[in-house]
């Protein structure tokens, strides 16, 4: 007896149980204007499945002449429509970010224009194409930007942080890195931050050990540089190249560890010679070759500048402001402008060089097919 009166009890109290087990709803037959389907049902099962095409002039509203919808608890997968045959399906552009939602189908005269995803831009700068006749007018692609760079080289003792892997940065992304326990980067104001600029990505301050064993470090491009403590003698770079009290130059092993200079590295050496290089975005200051004299010190090092100027296209207002870029030395960029209202043109551009340092900007133009008709 309880227990028929505790079963009763649960179906007044638990009315939405009973609702979620109810059986799935069936689909009402299609309305479709221009075509026919089978089987011809009045009423179709949820999972039962239709197939339809269209008359002439039409085409179904997904690809194939013919096609298939099946019933989903009271809705089909898609709904059965025809539409012109002259109408354009979305265009697949590996890549790509659509600025527009993404609907079935776009009729005739239909203007589609997309973004391309960071690191990635327009091939030939075209972004916009035409639905003409059932299909587009230009294929659009979105292509590797000149700018961007690839996989950041491995950092030996350090892991990049607050960014998930990917293979491809646009240009003027900076990566944060965290050095490993018993190692840090050296120097108060030196950043654990590495910035893709133009194409490459700045040298990485190197993670040291703490304590007194090897230094590991990382330059642009991959080159990884391991200075190890070896022989004997001092680490100095005091002295000159005339040297008091009858020194002479020797051979470098009687110096023992090599000096060690910041954006730099060994890229010769010789029995009684080292050649340092700066890393992509430096520029050497100082002498190019480092002796090593009898008395177990080295000549002066050289040291590695910045070659490169950082805009805040926030701070210019004829710059549309996109964020803080970065340019080489030397080099010549095209910054976005910000764009007059009466002015018709799209690609209205300024050119940014940087020179020693510092900034040129240049006047907003137009450009076409790279030229600048206007100024």
């Amino acid at each position: 007896m309880c227990i028929r009166y505790l079963g009763f009890l649960l179906l007044i109290c638990l009315p939405g149980i009973l609702h979620g087990q109810s059986a799935p709803q069936s689909c009402t037959a299609p309305n479709l204007d221009g075509g026919f389907f089978a089987p011809k049902l009045e009423t179709y099962l949820h999972g039962a499945q239709l197939t339809y095409t269209c008359n002439s002039g039409r085409v179904p509203v997904v690809r194939g002449w013919w096609v298939t919808s099946s019933c989903q608890n009271g809705k089909w997968s898609h709904e059965p429509q025809c539409i012109d045959e002259k109408a354009c399906f979305p265009p697949d552009i590996p890549h790509a970010e659509h600025n527009q939602d993404q609907e079935h189908w776009y009729e005739e005269g239909y203007v589609f224009r997309v973004s391309c995803q960071k690191g990635y831009e327009h091939k030939d700068r075209i972004a916009t194409t035409t639905c003409s006749n059932g299909a587009w007018t230009i294929q659009l692609v979105c292509e590797r930007s000149s700018s961007a760079c690839g996989e950041p080289p491995k950092i030996p003792h350090a892991v990049i942080i607050n960014q998930e892997y990917q293979d491809l940065f646009a240009a003027d992304s900076v990566l944060h890195y965290e050095c490993e326990e018993g190692f840090t980067v050296e120097g108060v104001d030196t950043k654990k931050t590495i910035i893709c600029i133009s194409g490459n990505w700045t040298p990485a301050p190197p993670c040291r050990s703490t304590g007194s064993g090897s230094t590991v470090g990382v330059t642009n491009g991959g080159h990884t540089t391991s200075t190890q403590p070896t022989g004997r003698g001092s680490s100095s770079s005091s002295g000159g190249n005339d040297r008091e009290g009858g020194l002479q130059i020797t051979t470098i092993d009687n110096c023992g560890r090599y000096p060690r200079v910041s954006n730099g590295d060994v890229v010769e050496r010789g029995p009684l010679f080292l050649k340092y290089q700066c890393s992509s975005f430096y520029k050497r200051v100082g002498p190019q070759k480092v002796v090593c004299y009898s008395d177990g010190t080295w000549s002066p090092v050289p040291t590695c500048k910045a070659a490169f100027c950082e805009v805040d296209t926030a701070d210019y207002d004829q710059l549309e402001n996109a964020g803080v870029k970065f340019i080489g030395d030397g080099q010549k960029v095209k910054l976005k402008c910000e764009k007059l209202e009466w002015y018709w043109i799209n690609d209205y551009y300024s050119e940014v060089q940087c020179t020693d340092g510092r900034i040129r900007l240049g006047k907003c133009c137009s450009w076409v097919d790279g030229f600048r008709p206007d100024c």
